[in-house]
């Protein structure tokens, strides 16, 4: 008999914490680049509001992943001290609520009533059997801040420096807006490609609807700067 190995994505925060940051590097620079370029002369204004934008976006963005990671670690540690008091204070209603998660599963009420009281035996196993069935909490890796700061500020310069070289490599705004146009939907493409097919939903259709988003932003950009100029 064949062996049977099991495929799962676990890492699910990480490629999260990706795609928010490549995501907006590349629609926000790349709206704000085509909006400039009808209405400024010369590439050195886009790219100089274009740096200025990377990097007040990056720390933006990295100080919004810190936040949400620092907010889910309070999160945690408040519900599970309430859950250790209620464990101390009404085990038999603790106790309870334990036996009906397993009820839920159709577990017989023999059995429900031993696991509930061979999990009480150990109260620190009980507070987190609580934790992640009744409250569907886990515990938050302790360094998820940070990570999320860097993940998401890094992820977005990445994606914000692809819709931008092409003004550094050019003469003229509008040569560079086709160039970056081009460099960008092609971009776009994967990225949507690449993180669609992740969630297992079907790869082609994340990616049009990736680079369709990334057109309205860049078109709406463009025009609302040549109207106003």
């Amino acid at each position: 008999m064949a062996a049977h190995l099991e495929k799962h994505f676990t890492s699910s925060q990480f490629i999260g914490d990706i795609i928010i940051g490549l995501s907006d590097g590349l629609t926000v620079p790349f709206a704000l680049a085509a909006g400039l370029s009808g209405a400024v002369a010369h590439n050195n204004i886009i790219i100089t509001a274009g740096i200025a934008e990377l990097v007040a976006g990056s720390i933006s963005m990295g100080l919004g992943g810190y936040l949400a990671g620092k907010t889910e670690q309070e999160h945690y540690a408040s519900e599970y001290k309430r859950e250790n008091d209620e464990v101390d204070k009404v085990p038999d209603v603790e106790k309870e609520e334990v036996k009906q998660v397993f009820a839920e599963y159709g577990i017989s009420k023999k059995l429900q009533d031993e696991f509930a009281d061979e999990l009480s035996k150990n109260k620190e196993r009980w507070v987190d059997f609580m934790m992640r069935f009744e409250l569907g909490m886990q515990k938050p890796d302790e360094r998820i801040a940070t990570k999320s700061a860097l993940t998401i500020g890094l992820s977005y310069l990445v994606g914000g420096m692809v819709p931008l070289l092409p003004y550094f490599i050019t003469d003229k705004p509008l040569t560079g807006l086709k160039w970056s146009v081009v460099t960008t939907l092609l971009f776009l493409f994967l990225f949507g490609y690449v993180k669609t097919k992740f969630t297992g939903q079907s790869p082609f259709k994340g990616a049009v609807k990736t680079v369709f988003i990334g057109v309205i932003a860049a078109f709406a950009a463009y025009y609302i700067a040549k109207i106003v100029s």
